[in-house]
């Protein structure tokens, strides 16, 4: 009984001792708790901070919060390429955190994020981390390949199989088909091959269906339409990036790859998370199913490129006709988007422009008359040793050096060169694989010499047919030189680099050449032809007493002992558009070591003309 009641009702000192040892073992408990709490707080915010720097970019921050031994294991530049190369791999635009970081087994943290891909959509997937304390540094990351991109388990490499839809069919600016594949599928869609982590991806033999692509124009087609090929370097990571196989054909030049963009469709194919040993198992991260695009329409005149591939015939030279109004490519023969050479005389339409521009002449301003000039004690002669001069306008419809070469030099280097940058030298031509047309730097060309040879197109000015027919477009068009392109009725407003006035001036000079001068070989009955020769000298053996020189009766505009008796030694050309005051049409022609271009150039503009003004385009 004493027993029971002293336990019923312990004594008083009794009773209060047992509520202290009780709350001494809460708080021992509470205190491991909350010191568990405190680690865990620091890891996810650990874990969290460096999966917000991911969505950043910020690969520096992130290699900063990975312990010692995996910064032994992995130098920067490795850590920074596993997740440049695992985004490209997904296609990847942009990422957010879309969640808090949550705790799991075994020290691993895992942090939601939202992904954005071109070719997969939105992916959700978890970031899943391991956190450690690292002796003398505190929480850090044990970081691993697996790591690069969310949606890993350890021991998992990122992959990726793509293929590439039917590749869509090139229409006309008619809409007649141009260019189309066959009807079987792809070798995106029959072979893509895995791409583990740094191994890239393939599309397999397969692939080399899409280069079976066929044309209405059979053998004229060759030069407008270009050619598929491997992805070139230069555009393999922003290709891989949009979902491309490495292997995939793809437009190399051409309207096949000014277009290619909008030809080869949107891929598709496999996410995949696999072993990082070859068979290990793989599970599926997302999937999109490759879509061919719509057919497109392009500038291209079937009527006139057939023209112009006839008027090339077998000469080695390049041929571009294009609508000065709106930069449209009409049609392109042999190298006339791809090739550089010296452009002759045809550079004077650049010169004249600065000349007039800056107010150093008029078409009235009179010259004498004499067979050469003199530039840094060296003779430059005129065209078979020709007399001329007079008036601005008769000296450029006859090409007189002995005129245009000191003038450039009064123009000056920096003048120069910027007006040659105005008509769109120095700068890409905004047509995929097309060269880019050239000429130095002022500070390169130094000396009266080296500025009269570049004012008529010789020393180290290179051009492209396409570059000519865009400074003749730019003075057709009143001063605004178009940007050359193959779609149709999509082109930005063209800049204006010349002044209205100094274009019309231009052109009424380049229509004397047609009338009278070097280019009568262009002119066609009825209609108003603006044009401007060139034969570019390809061999010079300059030396005092020397010349070069471009005459009346067949110009010769290369080095400074003048060859322009010697056929092979010259480049010819010839720019031209009409009609000239309602410009239609424009055109640059070159023709390789093929004399001089009133007499072997001109003849291929007429018929290009011709053509074009009586197409529907």
């Amino acid at each position: 009984m004493f027993y029971r009641a002293e336990t019923a009702n312990p004594p008083r000192r009794l009773r209060r001792a047992v509520p202290v040892v009780a709350l001494a073992a809460v708080a021992f408990t509470c205190g491991l708790i909350v010191g568990a709490n405190a680690g865990g707080s620091s890891q996810r915010e650990l874990a969290t901070r460096f999966v917000r720097a991911w969505t950043r970019g910020e690969y520096a921050a992130m290699y900063a919060d990975i312990d010692a031994a995996s910064r032994r294991r992995t130098p920067l530049s490795a850590f920074i390429a596993a997740y440049q190369h695992d985004l490209r791999t997904a296609t990847a635009t942009a990422a957010l955190l879309s969640g808090q970081a949550a705790q799991q087994h075994e020290g691993l943290i895992a942090v939601p994020v939202r992904v954005h891909t071109r070719l997969f959509g939105t992916l959700s997937l978890p970031f899943t981390l391991r956190v450690l304390e690292a002796a003398g540094e505190g929480p850090r990351l044990a970081w691993s390949r697996s790591q690069a991109f969310p949606g890993l388990l350890p021991g998992e490499l990122l992959a990726r199989r793509t293929a590439l839809p039917r590749r869509a069919t090139l229409l006309a600016r008619d809409g007649s088909v141009l260019a189309e594949s066959p009807e079987t599928p792809s070798a995106g869609e029959a072979g893509a091959t895995r791409s583990a982590a740094g191994a890239g991806e393939g599309s397999g033999g397969a692939q080399a269906a899409t280069a079976a692509r066929t044309s209405p124009l059979g053998a004229a087609a060759g030069a407008v339409l270009g050619s598929l090929g491997p992805v070139p370097a230069a555009q393999r990571q922003a290709l891989e990036a949009a979902g491309v196989p490495p292997g995939a054909l793809v437009g190399i030049s051409g309207a096949e790859a000014a277009l290619d963009g909008r030809l080869r469709g949107s891929p598709g194919g496999v996410l995949l998370a696999g072993a990082e040993r070859a068979g290990g198992p793989v599970r599926v991260l997302a999937y999109a199913s490759p879509r061919a695009a719509a057919p497109v329409r392009s500038s291209i005149s079937p009527a006139l490129q057939r023209a112009t591939v006839a008027a090339l015939g077998g000469q080695y030279g390049g041929v571009v006709a294009m609508d000065p109004r709106s930069g449209e490519i009409l049609a392109v023969a042999g190298i006339g988007l791809d090739s550089l050479q010296p452009p002759g005389s045809t550079f004077k339409m650049v010169t004249v422009t600065g000349v007039l521009s800056a107010g150093l002449a008029s078409p009235r301003s009179s010259y004498p008359y004499a067979t050469y000039a003199t530039l840094d004690g060296v003779r430059l002669n005129n065209a078979n040793g020709e007399d001329c001069g007079g008036s601005l306008e008769l000296a450029f419809a006859v090409s007189c050096n002995s005129v245009f070469a000191p003038l450039g030099v009064r123009l000056g280097a920096a003048r120069l060169v910027a007006t040659a940058e105005d008509f769109g030298f120095n700068h890409a031509p905004g047509i995929a694989g097309a060269a880019e047309s050239t000429l130095p730097p002022a500070a390169q060309i130094q000396g009266e010499l080296d500025v009269g040879s570049t004012a008529i197109g010789q020393g180290e000015v290179l051009a492209s047919a396409l570059q000519m027919a865009t400074v003749a477009a730019t003075i057709a068009e009143g001063g605004r030189r178009p940007a050359p392109t193959f779609s149709l009725g999509e082109h930005p407003p063209a800049p204006r680099v010349v002044s209205p006035s100094v274009a019309r001036t231009v052109r009424h000079l380049m229509i004397a050449v047609v009338r009278e001068g070097t280019g009568t070989a262009a002119a066609i009955p009825g209609v108003t032809v603006a044009g401007k020769t060139g034969t570019a000298e390809l061999k010079t053996t300059c030396a005092p007493g020397g010349g070069e020189g471009e005459g009346a009766g067949g110009e010769s505009a290369g080095g400074c002992q003048g060859s322009a008796s010697e056929a092979s030694n010259t480049d010819a050309w010839f720019a031209a558009f009409a009609p000239a005051l309602h410009p239609r049409i424009a055109v640059g022609v070159l023709l390789v070591k093929d004399g001089a271009g009133g007499a072997t150039a001109a003849p291929v503009a007429r018929e290009v003309l011709e053509a074009g003004l009586h197409s529907a385009h």
